[in-house]
């Protein structure tokens, strides 16, 4: 091994170790406090409910209506999350006393991200039990479903990226929140107001929308287009983060 590579991959080990410590720093914050629990209560109850209506008053056995009622929750509950993630750490100071360790900008991006993309996954998983429910009630198609779930982690994903750079832009949290909430809802809707599109222009609108290459997903067949919409938008999002917070060395 040349001693390029291997100085190579000794970077790349202490970049990942830096990025698995903050990851364990903030996922380990949000169980400390009231956060994790709240916000997993609250998404379990609101999709519990639906799931409840639409398996008993509808009496379907699907897991349709999950996936359609998520993502409306997800956009209030995924800035709520990032709100807090720089933002505070611009405003306390912290974020100074990060970057006096030997921690690159993107590293701390990541940490972060992954550990706010970690809980969303956390309360995703824990929804597999109306999957047993409806599975013991009768036969269930598992393709959409598959599709479902890897839908809303990537959507989730895509969100999670969103509010973080939202959270870079400000101390306040509460202005954090609105500008997370804004740019999702945004990009949640542009699929969604296409009749008020020119029709030269819907094609192009309808492909930026997120439900649009979620509802595709969904359908069980996953396709590389959708596959690099999610993660083309959400490195993009990361990387705007980075230099949102790299400002503060200009």
């Amino acid at each position: 091994m040349s001693s390029t590579t291997a100085i190579k991959l000794d970077q790349f080990s202490a970049a990942w170790r830096n990025i698995r410590t903050i990851f364990q720093r903030e996922l380990q914050s949000y169980f400390n406090s009231a956060i994790a629990y709240v916000v997993i209560v609250v998404f379990l109850a609101i999709v519990g409910w639906f799931h409840t209506s639409n398996l008993f008053l509808a009496n379907m056995a699907t897991l349709r209506l999950m996936f359609e009622m998520v993502p409306a929750i997800f956009l209030f509950v995924i800035p709520a999350i990032t709100m807090r993630l720089l933002s505070e750490e611009k405003k306390s100071g912290t974020i100074e006393l990060l970057t006096t360790k030997p921690l690159h900008d993107v590293e701390i991006v990541l940490g972060k991200f992954l550990a706010a993309w970690a809980l969303i996954g956390i309360a995703l998983l824990l929804t597999l039990v109306y999957y047993v429910t409806i599975a013991m009630l009768g036969k269930i198609d598992n393709g959409p479903v598959i599709g479902g779930y890897c839908g809303l982690m990537l959507m989730a994903g895509v969100y999670v990226a969103i509010g973080l750079f939202a959270s870079s832009l400000t101390e306040n949290q509460v202005i954090a929140f609105i500008i997370g909430f804004v740019m999702v809802f945004a990009l949640f809707m542009l699929d969604k107001v296409l009749i008020y599109i020119p029709e030269s222009l819907a094609s192009i609108v309808e492909f930026l929308g997120i439900d649009y290459h979620f509802a595709n997903i969904t359908r069980g067949v996953i396709d590389s287009r959708d596959v690099i919409y999610f993660l083309s938008l959400l490195g993009f999002m990361l990387y705007l983060t980075v230099l949102s917070l790299g400002r503060r060395k200009w």
